[in-house]
């Protein structure tokens, strides 16, 4: 049985993959998907609740599809806290796909390129990679005044739903990205201070025992609260990426040299070692291929830790900043006691969010590694 037939046995394992591709399905498409741009605010819809959808008309009784009415909300009531909220049931809005609304820029990237590496005073400059595809559909909406709020709205008035989505791709790419950063680092590392050995072999692991010690969590909040506010939420996630990166190679290097130096002595690479083959080059073709299963299980694996990473950065505010949405910052209402219990929708939907993508990650990772050890290959 190949690794890929017992992965796709692997129901826990399925699912996980099945989320995943879910959520950077969703993220990807998130100017197509969401409904309103995670910007603009709704006139009198602070901290509405999700939406209720309606089938019959509320005047007449008549059967008329989908639809929701507008609906705004009144200031608070000093003497009773309260705040009206007042539906306008004289204008129903019918629920549509694919319907016109805010322009957007499909799969537009740009990338933020630092020039001055210098934490009071960073400067960047910005390149776009992917001009994008201009369009105004989106996948769903109201037709007419009413909004459709799937998830309510924030002290903003914006749409929660459509922040999660936009969010999402924030927290979903820091950790591909961190991986991206980190891996090659860690096994290039490692590859080199195995095959060597020696005096090179004791300075290499000295410096990743050096960068072990280093509390991970605390070195990302003395950093990131050393960073100047005029950082863009972009200049921020780049920063952060490079300094999550920073503390997460030392582990995989230690594991990769002590592969290497297993590795080392098979045959094909004294063949190659013969034949006049340089060290570098058997190091990157030979010796570290045969380290890829454990790294794509390590991967799989350290993902979800740079997710928590930034959402515990936003959340304390050290992260990505308002207006620009994540889902560690929109957690971050979480902090308000009377949130919990007036507006749970502003809490709920970004920790589920986050709890299922470390799981999904989980679930792969607990998947490929049984998958791909070497005992099971052979039944």
């Amino acid at each position: 049985m190949t690794w890929r037939q017992k992965l796709q046995r692997n129901p826990l394992a399925r699912f996980g993959a099945i989320i995943l591709i879910l959520f950077y399905l969703t993220v990807l498409l998130g100017d197509f998907v969401a409904p309103y741009d995670p910007y603009d605010s709704q006139p009198n819809g602070s901290l509405l609740p999700p939406t209720q959808v309606y089938w019959r008309n509320q005047e007449t009784g008549r059967w008329i599809g989908p639809h929701v009415y507008p609906t705004t909300q009144g200031p608070v009531d000093l003497e009773t806290g309260d705040r009206e909220v007042t539906v306008d049931y004289g204008q129903p809005s019918p629920l549509r796909l694919f319907v016109k609304g805010a322009d957007y820029k499909a799969f537009k990237l740009v990338l933020p390129l630092p020039t001055q590496f210098s934490l009071s005073e960073p400067k960047f400059e910005e390149m776009e990679l992917i001009p994008g595809i201009p369009g105004n559909r989106h996948l769903f909406g109201a037709v007419g005044p009413g909004k459709l709020n799937l998830l309510g709205t924030d002290e903003q008035a914006r749409d929660q739903f459509s922040r999660l989505v936009y969010g999402g791709r924030v927290s979903l790419s820091i950790g591909l990205v961190g991986i991206i950063i980190s891996f090659p680092m860690g096994m290039l590392v490692g590859g080199i201070s195995g095959y060597f050995g020696g005096i090179i072999d004791a300075v290499l692991m000295r410096l990743v025992e050096v960068l072990m010690t280093i509390p991970g969590i605390y070195l990302l909040v003395a950093l990131a609260a050393v960073l100047p506010p005029s950082l863009t939420s972009a200049q921020r996630f780049l920063l952060i990426v490079l300094i999550t990166s920073f503390v997460r190679w030392a582990g995989l290097a230690r594991v990769i040299r002590g592969q290497v130096l297993s590795v080392k002595e098979r045959e094909f690479v004294q063949a190659t070692q013969a034949m006049g083959g340089r060290s570098l080059y058997i190091i990157i073709r030979h010796v570290l291929p045969q380290t890829a299963t454990y790294v794509i299980i390590s991967a799989t694996l350290a993902v979800p830790g740079f997710i928590v990473a930034e959402a515990v950065l936003s959340l304390i505010g050290l992260g990505i900043q308002q207006p620009d949405p994540s889902w560690g910052n929109m957690l971050s209402s979480a902090t308000n006691a009377s949130i919990l219990v007036l507006q749970p929708w502003l809490i709920w939907p970004p920790a589920f969010l986050i709890v299922s993508t470390v799981l999904a990650f989980n679930l792969l990772g607990d998947g490929l590694r049984d998958a791909l050890d070497p005992r099971s290959l052979k039944q």
